[in-house]
């Protein structure tokens, strides 16, 4: 293989050989399930509302997702070729999936009544599934959590005086129980995911929280302690020149892949299928199936990962919607994965309307807009072996300066370019996919 045809190395931040399943699995499963399902409209309602404790209370009181059933997330999950999941198991509300010893604010408190995170982490490894925990840094119910920009009380009219008697040491020393729980009750957890700091963002005299409040730096030696091949992300606010594992852009697919002080870094982008991480009974800005499949590419035409969000309802199931977009998966990466798994970022100059990804001597060319029966192609002269459509293995025909013109249809090709002789009309594919081997 001639170094044109290798591909870029993905720079990840150290500890590369022991995180290169996440570059080579690619697609993970991102579930956001909490007491906002009961309310079903959106994950934040207990900020955008200003909601009380004591109002709140009542998604607690009444949750009971007695058609939860987490095998069948997982064959979901592992049938759309994803291959781990990371789980929400506190997020802002506070709430707890499993049986924490530090708060009664949990699952197994509710009409519910176990734990929902261990049957959970037991399915998705019987699928062959790697283990991904979300943990908050905020929580809006703990009484030792300050109020401030993000919290529901931020415009009561005494929440200065409310915040007299909270004390932000006590709910670092909760949080590091609470993942020490996390890490040594559920076997080996593959990824930890916190989220997230905003040290910049006062309000009202409301001071934001950063590393200083989560005590960041202790709570990541407690993780490596206790998890030492873990994958830690982004959003602990570690200090300047402290490369994370994974750095996560949310809800935007990057124009260039990211760095950190010019250093490049493992990545990947979290997605919603809609607009919302909770379940949203009412939303309705789901995406296209064109959205959903471009977005996976264009994050590993870039060297990164796509973490897509579910949201299942109350009663423990996946909705509908949230089904017929993993069936969107599904489809595709059954004949298209091997464009996804493993590949990456390509040297090539892409052609207008496409994206390249790359594996070894096989270079992918996924056709985003389908033109009228050709695609011309620089910089692979003379370095084609075969050409053919990934979904059905059926051989594609190109033309180079070497043949010089189609006599049946006068196109004449200009020197270092490769033109593709295409049908007419589109594969019914989402987003076709061109494989081409590359020469040795």
């Amino acid at each position: 293989m001639t170094s044109s045809e290798r591909q870029p190395e993905n720079p990840a931040s150290g500890g590369a050989e022991k995180h290169a399943w996440f570059s080579q699995d690619r697609l993970g499963m991102f579930i956001h399930w909490g007491l906002y399902a009961l309310g079903a409209r959106h994950e934040w309602l207990k900020n955008r509302e200003e909601l009380t404790d004591e109002h709140y209370q009542r998604y607690f009181d009444n949750f009971d997702p007695d058609l939860y059933d987490p095998k069948e997330w997982a064959c979901r999950a592992r049938l759309a070729g994803m291959k781990y999941v990371v789980v929400t198991t506190k997020h802002h509300e506070g709430f707890c999936l499993w049986d924490s010893k530090v708060t009664d604010y949990k699952a197994p408190n509710t009409p519910c009544g176990k734990d929902l995170l261990a049957p959970l982490v037991e399915a998705f490894r019987a699928e062959g599934l790697k283990i991904g925990f979300y943990y908050s840094l905020l929580d809006w119910h703990h009484p030792d959590f300050p109020i401030d920009v993000h919290h529901p009380l931020r415009n009561h009219p005494d929440a200065k005086a409310l915040n007299a008697g909270r004390n932000i040491a006590n709910y670092a020393a909760y949080m590091r129980e609470q993942v020490r729980e996390l890490l040594t009750g559920f076997g080996r957890i593959d990824i930890i995911w916190f989220d997230f700091s905003y040290p910049g963002r006062e309000y009202r005299g409301l001071p934001g929280k950063g590393r200083a409040d989560w005590e960041s730096e202790r709570l990541v030696e407690l993780v490596r302690d206790l998890q030492p091949g873990i994958i830690v992300n982004n959003r602990l606010d570690l200090p300047p020149g402290s490369l994370p594992d994974v750095t996560t852009p949310e809800q935007y697919t990057p124009r260039v892949a990211p760095a950190i002080t010019s250093q490049g870094v493992l990545w990947e982008a979290c997605h919603t299928f809609s607009g919302s991480w909770g379940y949203h009974r009412d939303e309705d800005t789901w995406k296209s199936p064109e959205q959903i499949i471009q977005l996976l590419i264009d994050s590993v035409a870039l060297g990164g990962n796509l973490l897509m969000n579910v949201g299942p309802t109350g009663r423990g199931t996946l909705d509908a919607r949230a089904i017929s977009a993993l069936e969107v998966y599904q489809n595709w990466m059954a004949v298209n994965g091997r464009s996804i798994y493993g590949a990456g970022p390509s040297r090539y100059p892409v052609p207008a309307g496409c994206r390249y990804t790359q594996r070894g001597n096989r270079l992918y060319l996924h056709v985003y807009n389908w033109p009228y029966r050709h695609i011309h192609i620089e910089g692979l002269a003379d370095r084609i072996s075969y050409a053919q459509f990934l979904h059905d293995a059926s051989e594609v025909h190109w033309l180079s300066h070497a043949k010089d013109v189609d006599s049946n249809i006068g196109v004449t090709v200009p020197e270092g370019m490769i033109t593709l002789e295409l049908p007419v009309r589109r594969p019914d594919v989402t987003v076709p996919v061109i494989e081409i081997v590359l020469k040795a």
